[in-house]
């Protein structure tokens, strides 16, 4: 029902506070929805891959609350207000869907302030790694399934890509961590406190 588009990595679909009536159906690729600021810095709110949407904050009339970018080159099949009121008029129980995935957002929102403002930086860092680390091998070793930089670290966490270097180096020094062709390994479990 919507407009399909192609976007390069690195392309700006959504710009913060800009006006906007359309959300994006992840058909292909990774999007990624952040806040940034003046300075560069910024705050990744979620990744987002196929058959998920980014956008429907500003369904309401008012402006967009984050960026999205393209993580890597991706289809997306852009649908307009219009034709989202259509079809919920059609199907009402998308309209729940709709809703139940705001829900999950806003408590995602939530957390993550939670987070940022309850839990230290050494304490997301191992809350991320846990979340990415996938299912232990015959060691009882787990690879990371995601390939992430420092940088792109800091940007989950809410600090500097110094302080995740500093964290990460340390937790190598003390074998909890090996870097095994840029893929982080969880050798063991990691120490509550940095």
């Amino acid at each position: 029902m919507g407009v399909q588009r192609r976007y390069r990595r690195g392309a700006l679909l959504i710009q913060e506070g800009e006006l906007g009536d359309t959300i994006y159906i992840v058909q292909q690729g990774r999007l990624r929805a952040f806040l940034g600021d003046d300075q560069g810095k910024e705050l990744t709110l979620g990744i987002y891959g196929p058959l998920e949407y980014v956008g429907e904050m500003s369904l309401d009339g008012g402006p967009r609350s984050a960026n999205v970018e393209a993580v890597e080159a991706s289809v997306c099949s852009v649908v307009s207000r219009a034709t989202l009121l259509a079809y919920i008029a059609e199907h009402p129980e998308f309209a729940l869907e709709l809703m139940g995935r705001l829900i999950r957002r806003a408590r995602l929102a939530t957390e993550s302030a939670r987070s940022v403002a309850l839990i230290d930086v050494y304490g997301r860092l191992v809350r991320l790694l846990t979340q990415l680390a996938g299912e232990p091998d015959a060691n009882g070793e787990r690879v990371l399934q995601e390939r992430m930089t420092h940088q792109t670290m800091a940007q989950h966490l809410a600090c500097s890509r110094e302080m995740v270097s500093r964290l990460l180096r340390d937790l190598e020094t003390g074998g909890y961590i090996a870097v095994r062709e840029r893929w982080i390994w969880l050798l063991k479990p990691l120490p509550a406190r940095w």
